[in-house]
């Protein structure tokens, strides 16, 4: 063999023992990664039960409604403007949870088409929002700024 040759192989079999290791590392994390999504992405794509998702955008207004007391249990639903998922979610919410504020919620939706949320997010403005979300509530015209007038982003 020359010299040639033993630094190609030496060159190929590094670059096999490196594929390898990027491919088990990305299915290593091929579980922990969850997507995001906006109301209307979850409505339109056909997200299977089970699946581990983010939903972002606004809490409706007047849809709210907290389970018996001590209970820990809400529902709510979240909106981008086009479209609405129902959340379900049973733990303490955070103290910047209300109506009208943008919120990302992670957990996966049942075979009935429920949120089934196991952490919430709440957010007291547009600021601090994952950029899909603040992409998505632009598009639907519900970007607001401090004063209530849309942004011109």
């Amino acid at each position: 063999m020359t010299r040639k040759q033993r630094r190609l192989s030496l060159i190929g079999a590094a670059l096999g023992v490196l594929a390898l290791a990027v491919a088990l590392v990305l299915g290593a994390l091929k579980d922990s990664i969850v997507f995001f999504n906006s109301p209307t992405d979850v409505v339109e794509k056909d997200v299977k039960p089970g699946t581990r998702i983010r939903i972002g955008g606004l809490v409706k207004e007047g849809s709210v409604a907290r389970g018996s007391e001590g209970d820990g249990s809400v529902r709510f639903e979240v909106t981008d403007g086009r479209s609405s998922v129902k959340v379900a979610y049973k733990g303490l919410l955070p103290d910047l949870f209300r109506e009208g504020q943008g919120v990302v919620a992670e957990g996966a939706l049942d075979r009935g088409g429920m949120f089934r949320a196991d952490s919430v997010l709440a957010k007291h403005d547009e600021t601090y929002m994952p950029k899909e979300v603040a992409d998505a509530l632009k598009k639907q015209g519900h970007w607001k700024d401090e004063g209530g007038k849309g942004r011109g982003r």
